[in-house]
C-alpha cells in the first residue's frame, strides 16, 4: 500500500460525514453532467471516493462502475449503494491503468476532484481516451489552485511538497485544457463552477 492509499483510507470515515458540506457544488456537477447521459450508457467513475456522484447519476444510465485506490472509500461506497437500493452500480479498488478495464468499453468517463492530485496526468488522460468508445465523453471537475491565490490552496501545496499529504498540483484552467486537447479530445463545454476560479468543469469528446 502506498502513501496515497493510506492517506485516503484514513480519511474515508471523515468523507462519509461530509455529504452536506459539499452538497451544493456536487449537485451543480451532477446537474452539468446528466444532460450528457443516456439510458444506454456505461459509465466509469474514476476516483469515485465514497460514491456520492456515482450514486446520483445511476438512475440516468444503464450502469456505473466506480474505481478508487482507497479500499476504505470503496467500502463506504458499496455500503451506500446497498442502503439506497441502487442496483446498477459496482465498485472496485483499482487504478485507471488496471488490465480488467477494457479499451473502448465506456460511453462516458467521469473524473471529479482527482486530476489535480495526480502527477501522471498525461498518462491518465491517455488511458481515459483508450477506454472510451469512439465519440465517448470525458467529463471532469478539477480544483485549479493556479487560477488565484487561495490560503487553503497554498497550504495544501506546501504540505504536499514536504510530503505530509499526497501530491497536489497548482494548475490553471488553460493547463488542463491543453493536457486534454493534446490527448485527442475536443473540448465541448467548460464552466467555472460557482464563479470561484477554482472548480473547473470540462466536457471533452474523444475524436
Amino acid at each position: 500500500m502506498n502513501k496515497s492509499e493510506k492517506f485516503w483510507d484514513k480519511r474515508a470515515k471523515e468523507y462519509d460525514k461530509q455529504d452536506k458540506k459539499y452538497e451544493l457544488s456536487q449537485n451543480k456537477a451532477v446537474e452539468n453532467t446528466i444532460k450528457y447521459l443516456d439510458r444506454n450508457h456505461k459509465i466509469l467513475d474514476f476516483g469515485c471516493g465514497y460514491g456520492l456522484i456515482t450514486a446520483k447519476i445511476a438512475e440516468y444510465v444503464k450502469e456505473v462502475h466506480g474505481i478508487d485506490i482507497s479500499s476504505e472509500m470503496i467500502d463506504v461506497a458499496q455500503r451506500k449503494a446497498v442502503e439506497h437500493n441502487i442496483e446498477n452500480v459496482s465498485y472496485t479498488k483499482a487504478t485507471i491503468f488496471d488490465d480488467f478495464l477494457k479499451e473502448e468499453s465506456y460511453d462516458v468517463i467521469l473524473a471529479y476532484n482527482i486530476l489535480h492530485l495526480l502527477e501522471d496526468k498525461k498518462k491518465v488522460i491517455e488511458s481515459i481516451n483508450k477506454l472510451l468508445k469512439p465519440g465517448g465523453l470525458f467529463i471532469s471537475e478539477t480544483v485549479c489552485f493556479g487560477e488565484k491565490k487561495a490560503t487553503l490552496g497554498g497550504l495544501l501545496i506546501f504540505l504536499s511538497k514536504i510530503k505530509l499529504i499526497p501530491y497536489v498540483d497548482k494548475m490553471k484552467f488553460s493547463d488542463l485544457d491543453s493536457l486534454i486537447v493534446a490527448e485527442n479530445f475536443q473540448i465541448i463545454e467548460t464552466e467555472d463552477l460557482d464563479n470561484n476560479s477554482l472548480n473547473y468543469f470540462i466536457v471533452a469528446k474523444k475524436q
